[in-house]
């Protein structure tokens, strides 16, 4: 670091250290920490740079589902959707807000297009047994998700989960839990 850009916190533009700020880790990184005011906003910035990026639209969704906005998060999910359909993790938080909403045979589409696109792995097999469940739950096949045992108010999703995804956010496929 140039020692202008020291004694200023900027950049003395001899050092070639300017970057753009990354909004989208820098959201992750706010929702992390449980600061989701300023991670909206963050992943708002990152969405007017790539307003057409799913991965964008379906991270903003999970914040919006967990300060309680569930049409903002529906209707980013669906965006995302649109632009990608086979995005596994929109399908899947898609499904529960609308189970919420007792919308069970919009939650029975979503629910089978994520078991259709989801990757098979031990990251996503928690994630894949409860929407199994779920939709055997919601096909009369098996007993509801509230029904099953150590579920309760939070019964539609996996343990230590609070949207049906947890963990950092990774913008790209390979990320940690599926399809964020």
């Amino acid at each position: 670091m140039s020692w202008w850009h020291r004694l200023t916190g900027g950049n003395s533009g001899r050092d070639g250290s300017s970057r753009a700020p990354n909004y989208l880790n820098e959201a992750i990184e706010l929702e992390a920490r449980g600061d989701y005011a300023n991670a909206l906003t963050s992943y708002r910035l990152a969405l007017r740079e790539r307003p057409d990026d799913p991965k964008v639209l379906q991270n903003i969704a999970i914040a919006f589902s967990k300060t309680g906005q569930p049409e903002e998060a529906i209707r980013h999910y669906r965006r995302a959707l649109e632009i990608e359909p086979s995005l596994a993790g929109a399908h899947y938080g898609l499904a529960f807000l609308l189970l919420k909403r007792q919308d069970t045979a919009g939650c029975a589409a979503h629910l089978e297009a994520f078991l259709r696109t989801s990757r098979r792995d031990a990251e996503s097999a928690a994630f894949i047994a409860h929407a199994e469940r779920t939709l055997q739950s919601l096909t009369g096949e098996a007993p509801g998700p509230d029904d099953l045992p150590g579920s309760g108010e939070r019964g539609w999703m996996p343990e230590g989960d609070d949207d049906g995804w947890s963990g950092a956010v990774d913008a790209g496929p390979a990320g940690p839990g599926p399809g964020r």
